[in-house]
């Protein structure tokens, strides 16, 4: 199902829509599929993180293409009803499962030209991880003929910033330096302004803390100094406001490296700073029960070294 709306109207679309795969397009040629707020140990946790592509006049870049192969093969049937051109670049906007496993099912695409692009250390992080994911996501990683599937690895790394063109369609994908996780990247359709965050920006769903807290709040610093339109996060609806999209984020990860702080200059053990760092800040996050504690042991082993 494809239908057009503003990226405000996706902000309540993404939560009352019903459909098996909706698709709704947020700025012209450019296409989100939200995911949902789920645990982990959800049925449906490979489809918790957004998915995108953004049409061109030659070709068609995906944007995570989603934590199962399953969903990788929804994602390409949306593109189908939306356009005969070819699917020509894959961008993986960091490692994790949820963003990641749905590449094997562009494998036709991929031996038909299409390349994946990720951030310089992506190839490193997901052959570090094949083993892993085959372990924990083996339901993900399985084709629909009962085969496990391998997940291509990116033959585009980005170091800093690279250019890409769709046709009539500039694009540039930003790599930073840990913040989210170690492989981070950021996609911009220069054409309408719209930026893909990756995992750089949560929204209502708490965000997860794989890499540096201090990073991260540089990372969002820089995309703070951008001129964006449309704000497509990781995880929740796209919006036009910036404040809405960095504004929440900003504040609980502020939060998270001050009252961290504050607990290790306290003396205060992991197991005491997980019962009280920034316990008021996550409350205003949905699955934070599942998430806050874990985002605490990380910034604590962080910061107590500094």
């Amino acid at each position: 199902m494809c239908v057009h709306v503003s990226a405000e109207d996706h902000a309540h679309a993404a939560d009352t829509d019903s459909g098996p795969f909706a698709v709704y397009e947020v700025a012209p040629g450019v296409y989100v599929h939200p995911g949902r707020h789920e645990h982990i140990d959800h049925p449906h946790r490979d489809d918790i993180a957004n998915a995108g592509f953004i049409v061109g006049e030659d070709c068609v870049a995906v944007i995570d293409p989603g934590g199962s192969v399953a969903q990788g093969n929804r994602l390409r049937e949306a593109i189908r009803a939306r356009t005969d051109l070819p699917v020509c670049l894959i961008f993986n906007t960091h490692v994790h499962f949820d963003h990641i496993i749905g590449t094997a099912a562009f494998a036709p695409d991929i031996v038909s030209g299409a390349e994946v692009v990720g951030h310089m250390g992506l190839a490193e992080a997901i052959e570090a991880n094949q083993a892993f994911f085959v372990d924990a996501f083996a339901p993900e990683m399985h084709t629909e003929d009962g085969t496990l599937a391998t997940l291509p690895l990116p033959v585009r790394a980005v170091g800093t910033q690279a250019d890409f063109d769709l046709g009539a369609r500039p694009l540039t994908a930003t790599a930073y330096p840990e913040a989210h996780s170690r492989t981070d990247l950021t996609v911009f359709d220069r054409k309408t302004q719209t930026l893909f965050t990756g995992d750089l920006v949560f929204r209502t769903r708490i965000p997860a803390l794989d890499g540096s807290v201090l990073g991260w709040r540089d990372a969002l610093a820089a995309l703070a100094a951008l001129d964006v339109a449309v704000w497509v996060p990781g995880h929740g609806a796209s919006t036009q406001d910036p404040e809405a999209a960095l504004g929440p984020i900003s504040a609980y990860l502020e939060s998270l490296e001050r009252e961290t702080r504050a607990a290790i200059e306290a003396g205060q053990s992991l197991a005491e700073a997980k019962a009280s760092v920034a316990v008021e800040a996550a409350q205003d996050w949905e699955l934070h029960e599942y998430n806050h504690a874990r985002n605490v042991s990380r910034a604590f082993r962080e910061l107590e070294w500094e």
